[in-house]
């Protein structure tokens, strides 16, 4: 006898029916704490949060069937790059990014959110939220990221450290310069127009307005450092990174022992 065409799933039989797997894609996809998570991320969550063993192509298909992968932008082909290379360092605390980002609130207009983040680890050293978006508040998350990792705040304690950071006009006054280099800082800025430079802040903060920012109505300040404290939290302790083999920043500056890397 011969089974018709199309009939019965080719190759052996799987532990999981395609219905059980859509069922735990969904309620990974409803976890509150992020949104609109790609296949691979959920993959990931499937095997090491549920133990549930499933080929990635899997995930990949039944999402796409069941209409659940998450939107994409359209890619331009672009041309030869000035920047060539990777900026990612080979341990912590070698190279930090920043990067600074407006949003709304009811009662106080348009405010500022400023964060650093390790190129390596990948996770937030430092951030702060203002209403007046200075120099003074564009180094705030550097300040922080300072005394957590290295212990103390003063002159040369960071050195063997630089700094990725565009052309705005917080990172290039004398005063954000001249307090970077004071605590032993390299200023490391990325080439002008060449946003891919400053890939790893600019990332974060796009995770952090489709994450965070976009999801809220904020009413006023105290609101909204409170709603991004609570992500951030979040984001250390629970996003996951694909280069770390979908690890969390936690977990991979956990496992880098010291939080002081000097360069050789």
């Amino acid at each position: 006898a011969t089974t018709e065409p199309g009939t019965v799933k080719r190759g052996p039989a799987t532990v999981h029916t395609d219905d059980e797997i859509v069922e735990a894609i969904r309620e990974e996809l409803a976890d509150p704490d992020f949104k609109g998570e790609g296949y691979k991320k959920i993959h990931a969550r499937l095997r090491h949060g549920r133990g549930l063993v499933v080929g990635r192509n899997r995930v990949l298909r039944l999402m796409r069937q069941e209409g659940l992968l998450a939107p994409t932008r359209r890619v331009h082909k672009r041309g030869d790059k000035a920047h060539r290379g990777t900026i990612i360092p080979a341990a912590a605390n070698l190279m930090w990014g920043t990067d600074g980002t407006k949003f709304w609130t009811e009662e106080e207009g348009w405010c500022w959110f400023f964060g650093a983040l390790d190129h390596f680890v990948g996770d937030v050293v430092g951030h702060n939220v203002a209403k007046v978006g200075d120099r003074f508040a564009a180094l705030e998350p550097i300040r922080q990221g300072v005394v957590k990792h290295y212990g103390a705040f003063g002159a040369d304690v960071a050195v063997g450290l630089s700094l990725r950071h565009d052309w705005g006009t917080q990172y290039t006054s004398d005063d954000f310069q001249g307090e970077i280099k004071h605590l032993g800082i390299e200023s490391s800025p990325a080439y002008v127009r060449e946003p891919q430079c400053n890939g790893c802040a600019e990332r974060f903060m796009r995770t952090l307005r489709e994450q965070c920012l976009y999801l809220h109505r904020f009413k006023n300040l105290e609101e909204a450092r409170k709603a991004i404290r609570d992500f951030i939290v979040r984001y250390n302790d629970r996003w996951l990174l694909e280069r770390h083999g979908h690890r969390t920043p936690n977990q991979v500056r956990a496992d880098c022992g010291s939080t002081v890397t000097k360069a050789a």
